[in-house]
């Protein structure tokens, strides 16, 4: 008979498939875990201050590695919190598994205390939710948690862990092996024609984005593009997936595009799109591309059936993985690259135009800062970001070198810039991180703050402070000029709590502050924090408040 108990199966079932890092909250109903895992000191238990920061480091680990992030809460409230990380990952297609400690079995269906059915909570927003009431069937229902995550379209998975089940007996796991990742190719056919749609296409146009990306994915494409004289443009969020500086790139497809690409858009005759869903965000509004039917050949690549045909009709849908589907292109030959020189060095053109700094009201120019940022910090960056308007200097202005140096929720969640950047500096200590927020999402985790300097990470956060929820004021002026109601913020001393937490707290109210404050964030060895006092008249790099009451 076997002497372990379900947590312990539990633990060493994670160790099989590869856990090095679990991110969350302690709570009383897992509590058998937690004991477990003094036992397994390899897996390195990040001890989180609030369960949505916890799910969203979980989100990022999985982005940054491909593998899927664990992340560990108590029932109820701790599931409620860490939802906002489980949905983060779901619309940005992302592996990840999120633990709950849940009631005793024999408690159930009688409102127990934080009792709740998160089959029916989390239905909607996971690729599978499940509760393990029997600890024999530990193994089964950790390898197919694995397997769901990074199968098809990549995603989160939900697995409810009753506190007695935890804490009871369990057989000795089967010798399972660890996960390995399902792919799907391209049919010969399917290649075929689509080697005929380009010979043919004269203004071809590539959209990349979604989840399943890779370096070796990163290096196919860019090759392919170069070779052909196809310009590549990226999915809301998913601008590290090629270098930026390479003169195939075309830009940002997505909210805040640049008018001229979104003309290119639509000149396009034919657009291929490689793993990206062409959601909301990415065809700004379903406006940039009017479903269901595009006026230019649509050839849709992604992993799961299912999204081909789900909005968009494409000419050509082809289910595989994007890596398979890269791997294939590169060995179509004889695809007429010279009549498309032209148009790719046109995109192209236009997006350099786009990129260049531009001036607005103010003391601090956040052009100056991106600009400064990004000459100043290696290739290797990770540049993390939440929501909010301050994200647009980012996105248009730093220009992202290697996959996997972008942290963004495609999902639009406020609160994700600090802890993905705490994951990403857990993950590789060596690696410079900058965490980039606005003064209204900031405080949404701002508790993690003190996860890195418990946890020893050094990591640069960069604060924008205007006093507002500046997004919705800026919706809010489009629709209600001059009625101001609920976006104005009475902050903190972002520096001083910094300093308050342990960490490096500075203040920049000048442009020419910036160059020595980041200086010394670079320097310090543990969290640092640069507060941005801008002018909150600013709203984004091409408008203020007075330009848009006055429209």
């Amino acid at each position: 008979m076997s002497a372990l108990t379900g947590a312990q199966v539990l633990v060493e079932q994670l160790k099989l498939h590869g856990v090095d890092k679990i991110y969350g909250v302690p709570g009383e109903s897992y509590l058998s875990v937690l004991d477990a895992l003094v036992d397994a000191p390899e897996l390195d238990f990040i001890t989180c201050r609030q369960e949505s920061g916890a799910a969203m480091m979980a989100e990022a680990y999985g982005k940054l590695t491909g593998k899927p992030g664990i992340c560990m809460v108590t029932r109820g409230p701790g599931a409620t919190n860490a939802s906002a990380g489980v949905h983060v990952a779901f619309q940005d297609s992302t592996p990840m598994i999120l633990f709950i400690g849940q009631v005793a079995r024999d408690m159930m269906d009688r409102e127990a205390f934080q009792e709740i059915d998160y089959r029916r909570m989390f239905g909607q927003m996971a690729k599978w939710v499940a509760q393990i009431d029997d600890a024999d069937r530990m193994d089964e229902y950790i390898a197919r948690a694995y397997q769901v995550a990074v199968s098809g379209r990549p995603g989160p998975v939900v697995l409810a862990l009753p506190e007695d089940m935890l804490s009871g007996p369990a057989k000795a796991p089967a010798k399972l092996s660890r996960y390995k990742v399902s792919t799907s190719a391209p049919a010969p056919q399917d290649m075929a024609d689509l080697s005929e749609a380009l010979k043919q296409a004269e203004k071809p146009l590539i959209i990349v984005g979604g989840g399943g990306w890779s370096k070796t994915c990163q290096s196919l494409l860019e090759e392919f593009a170069a070779r052909e004289n196809v310009p590549v443009t990226v999915s809301f969020r998913c601008q590290d997936y090629v270098n930026n500086d390479l003169d195939v790139y075309g830009g940002h497809v997505g909210i805040g595009i640049d008018p001229n690409l979104a003309k290119s858009i639509g000149e396009s005759d034919l657009l291929l799109v490689i793993g990206a869903r062409l959601g909301e965000m990415t065809t700004n509004g379903y406006e940039v591309l009017k479903p269901p039917k595009l006026d230019q050949k649509l050839i849709h690549i992604y992993p799961q059936a299912e999204e081909l045909g789900r909005v968009y009709q494409p000419d050509l849908g082809i289910v595989s993985t994007s890596e398979a589907f890269l791997q294939a292109l590169l060995t179509q030959e004889g695809l007429n690259a010279d009549k498309r020189a032209g148009w790719c060095a046109a995109v192209r053109q236009n997006y350099v135009k786009f990129s260049q700094p531009v001036s607005q009201i103010g003391d601090v120019q956040m052009c100056d800062v991106i600009t400064h940022l990004r000459a100043e910090m290696p290739d290797n960056t990770v540049l993390t970001n939440g929501a909010g308007n301050y994200s647009i200097w980012g996105h248009r202005f730093f220009g992202y070198r290697g996959y996997g140096t972008q942290l963004a929720p495609t999902s639009g969640s406020m609160g994700y810039g600090l802890p993905a950047a705490v994951a990403a500096a857990s993950i590789d200590a060596e690696r410079p991180v900058v965490c980039l927020a606005g003064d209204g999402c900031f405080m949404m985790t701002c508790q993690e703050f003190s996860t890195a300097v418990q946890a020893g990470l050094k990591l640069i956060v960069i604060v924008v402070n205007n006093s507002m929820y500046g997004t919705i004021r800026m919706h809010q002026e489009k629709r209600f000029a001059h009625r101001v109601s609920g976006t104005a913020l009475k902050n903190p001393d972002f520096a001083a709590m910094a300093t308050a937490m342990g960490g490096l707290g500075l203040r920049v109210e000048k442009n020419d502050q910036f160059a020595d404050a980041l200086a010394q964030a670079k320097s310090f060895d543990g969290v640092s924090l640069i507060e941005i006092i801008v002018d909150n008249q600013v709203i984004t790099p091409n408008l203020t408040l007075a330009d848009l009451r006055n429209n």
